[in-house]
């Protein structure tokens, strides 16, 4: 250590003002100061801590003194001090006291004293300043702590990943062990209760998180993560659900309210859990759940400004779950009304055999149909309504309806779509009239659809689609079926452009999947569905489990539709055609035909006698106001079919005839003894058709 020459005359003997200097120094700094020898044991400290006397570290080293965390560290860090390397500045230490409890963080700095040869000869000691900046630190870790809960939480609509992001944000810097329990009912988006909470209400373990330093297998004072439990009574979790207040708990062996919870008890012992504090999840007087926070042995205890910190951070997840939990709500309820509009169950087709998926997510504007059309025809349809929520769900409840309305008018697909989209812009326009400060106002709708109809007497299908993915078609052979869709513009965009449609002529066998788009997202998704498809041996219902089980995570949890249909044709003991003559005798000859037909199926007689009335005027009205050719068809199914064809476009229309009428009554008899009737158009003219219900329908 060097000291300044005094000038004569100064009146202060030589080396006087530097031992004011030093004892001025080491009685009044605010700072610590320590003096080391080369060997680095402390020869003189002012004092660091009230209370503690300096002559008790007078003689130790350093690491000694300070009991720190890494004291092979922070040696060799004085070292190279020692060595000229240069001083240290503001190095962060934690250790603590010999004789005070608590960890502290020290801010040291330290600096090599030279001997008399200056910097070339050896040190003579160091000169540490070491600031006890413990309390700064801490409220430093409690901000990160709070900035990080802010960060994470609230940026999923999912109950379940807002609490494990809640818990990863506070362990490890903040607790040793976290662990947050959830109402049961709020999980599933059900209200929460008002505080105070019954005591016999079920909490869910949403989320738990522990350091590496902590053993056991299951949350302090919880049960696993998933499981539920109910809060024992006389214990700061019941307490802090009843009153709505948080509690900084100490925790020993003998704390007399572990009693009560002997599970609990096992648990915080073995993680050697000392502090706990318990903090209602709490939201308008709504009680959501309770979050337990323990620092575990040799961690510092909570105090009362952790306590804030919890209580601030139990605010933010309590937001974020009530947030997600209407969001789960809503979701159910969208959930409930898309599985109500759909159809039920499948339905038996006359020569196509249909299976469907529908994957639950947060789409729910998606939908599916199988129509029977006349003449054991079949329509495929697919379609979904972008967005998620109620208002989706009933958007694609008013498009389902419309289009089964549209398919019953036996209209060509590019056609139904037409109209659809006409019912669509409707719908839009209804919703942008609707008053600014409606929610709906300036919400756009979007919306696609892929309508196909399979003919098994032709094995062909026509597919027309607006803004919708087009089908994928694997053949018998199990090779893929090339088909090129026109896309149409979407139900609800400004695009007028025409629908047009493909046909495709099929093998029986063949295989079709309509796809909502979140099925065909990636890039490999068209072949990655075509090769499960090329399976001829497998049901249905297996080939759609099997499209599922190598979907994307993320597909599944948007939610999509899928459609499968495998193409067949009628027996041919269960359909009769016959070409007629374009003649005055022809109806009688149809009756005849008919009545023998039919009594080989083993129909009853009131079904024949019906059937032969039923034809006997289709066939006179074709004969009358038609154009050849003339063409007879019936079909046993779960219904009975007749077609009556001929070569006009002409459409007969239903009369009421009056008594004095002659004519007239032929359709209203018709219309009086089926089920079903109507008319199609196609290129080469126009076929009138019958369905009769069968008794015993199903049976044959």
């Amino acid at each position: 250590m060097s000291y300044t020459e005094t000038p004569a005359g100064s009146g202060t003997p030589p080396g006087g003002l530097d031992d004011a200097l030093l004892k001025t120094l080491f009685a009044q700094s605010a700072v610590g100061l320590l003096v080391l020898d080369p060997q680095l044991r402390l020869v003189r400290a002012n004092s660091l801590v009230e209370g503690v006397g300096t002559e008790e570290y007078i003689g130790l080293r350093f690491t000694e003194a300070f009991r720190l965390d890494d004291p092979h560290g922070s040696e060799q860090l004085m070292k190279r001090v020692l060595s000229g390397e240069g001083p240290v500045r503001e190095h962060l230490v934690r250790g603590r006291f010999r004789h005070v409890p608590g960890d502290r963080i020290f801010l040291v700095s330290a600096y090599r004293l030279d001997g008399p040869d200056g910097s070339d000869g050896p040190a003579i000691g160091l000169l540490s300043a070491v600031v006890d900046v413990t309390e700064r630190e801490r409220a430093r870790a409690r901000e990160t702590a709070l900035a990080a809960v802010r960060d994470a939480v609230g940026g999923s609509l999912d109950v379940a990943t807002t609490c494990r992001a809640f818990v990863d944000a506070l362990v490890p810097g903040f607790a040793d062990l976290a662990v947050i329990e959830v109402v049961d009912e709020v999980l599933r988006g059900a209200n929460p209760p008002v505080g105070p909470l019954p005591p016999d209400t079920p909490l869910r373990c949403a989320a738990a998180g522990r350091c590496d330093t902590v053993r056991g297998d299951e949350p302090a004072g919880a049960c696993p993560v998933g499981g539920t439990r109910r809060l024992p009574p006389r214990t700061p979790y019941a307490r802090a659900v009843t009153d709505l207040r948080p509690r900084l708990v100490p925790l020993a062996a003998d704390t007399p309210w572990l009693a009560a919870d002997p599970d609990g008890a096992r648990a915080i012992a073995e993680a050697g859990a000392h502090s706990l504090i318990v903090v209602p999840l709490t939201l308008r007087g709504a009680v959501l759940g309770v979050v337990s926070l323990y620092r575990c042995r040799a961690a510092e205890p909570f105090d009362e400004e952790d306590v804030s910190l919890a209580g601030a951070a139990a605010t933010r997840a309590a937001l974020a779950i009530e947030n997600a939990r209407r969001y789960e709500r809503e979701h159910v309820v969208a959930s409930t009304v898309q599985r109500r509009l759909l159809s039920q169950a499948e339905r038996h087709q006359a020569a196509v055999e249909t299976a469907h998926v529908l994957l639950p997510g947060r789409d729910s504007g998606c939908w599916f149909d199988t129509i029977a059309l006349s003449g054991a025809r079949t329509a495929l349809v697919v379609g979904g309504v972008a967005g998620e929520g109620l208002q989706s769900a009933i958007a694609m409840g008013q498009l389902r309806t419309v289009i089964q309305a549209l398919a019953g008018l036996d209209l060509e697909p590019e056609e139904v779509l037409a109209r659809l989209k006409e019912t669509a812009d409707r719908l839009a326009h209804e919703r942008a009239a609707l008053p600014p400060s409606d929610s709906l106002h300036g919400e756009p709708l979007r919306a696609g659809c892929v309508y196909g109809v399979y003919d098994p007497f032709t094995r062909t299908c026509t597919i027309a689609r607006a803004g919708h993915p087009a089908p994928l078609i694997v053949g018998a052979d199990g090779r893929v079926v090339s088909l090129d869709v026109p896309e149409g513009p979407g139900l609800f965009a400004a695009d007028s452009a025409l629908f047009a449609p493909a046909a495709v002529t099929l093998e029986e066998g063949s295989v079709l999947a309509f796809c909502t788009a979140e099925l065909l997202a990636d890039e490999r998704a068209e072949e990655r569905i075509t090769r499960t498809l090329a399976h001829p041996g497998r049901s249905l219902r297996q080939l759609g489990d099997d499209i599922v089980y190598t979907l994307p995570d993320d597909t599944r949890s948007a939610g999509a539709a899928l459609l499968l249909a495998r193409t067949g044709t009628v027996s041919d003991h269960r359909v009769a055609t016959w070409d007629l003559a374009q003649e005055r005798t022809t109806p009688a000859t149809a009756r005849l035909l008919v009545r023998a037909r039919l009594q080989g199926w083993g129909l009853d007689e009131d079904t024949v006698d019906s059937t032969e009335l039923i034809v006997s005027e289709l066939v006179t009205n074709a004969v009358r106001y038609g154009t050849p050719p003339l063409r007879l068809r019936l079909l046993l199914d779960a219904t009975l079919t007749c077609e009556v064809h001929d070569g006009s476009t002409a459409s007969p229309h239903l009369r009421h005839a009056r008594t004095v009428d002659e004519g007239g009554r032929g359709l209203f008899i018709v219309s009086r003894l089926a089920t079903h009737w109507g008319a199609r158009h196609g290129p080469d003219g126009k076929v009138l058709w019958t369905e009769q219900e069968l008794p015993g329908s199903g049976t044959h």
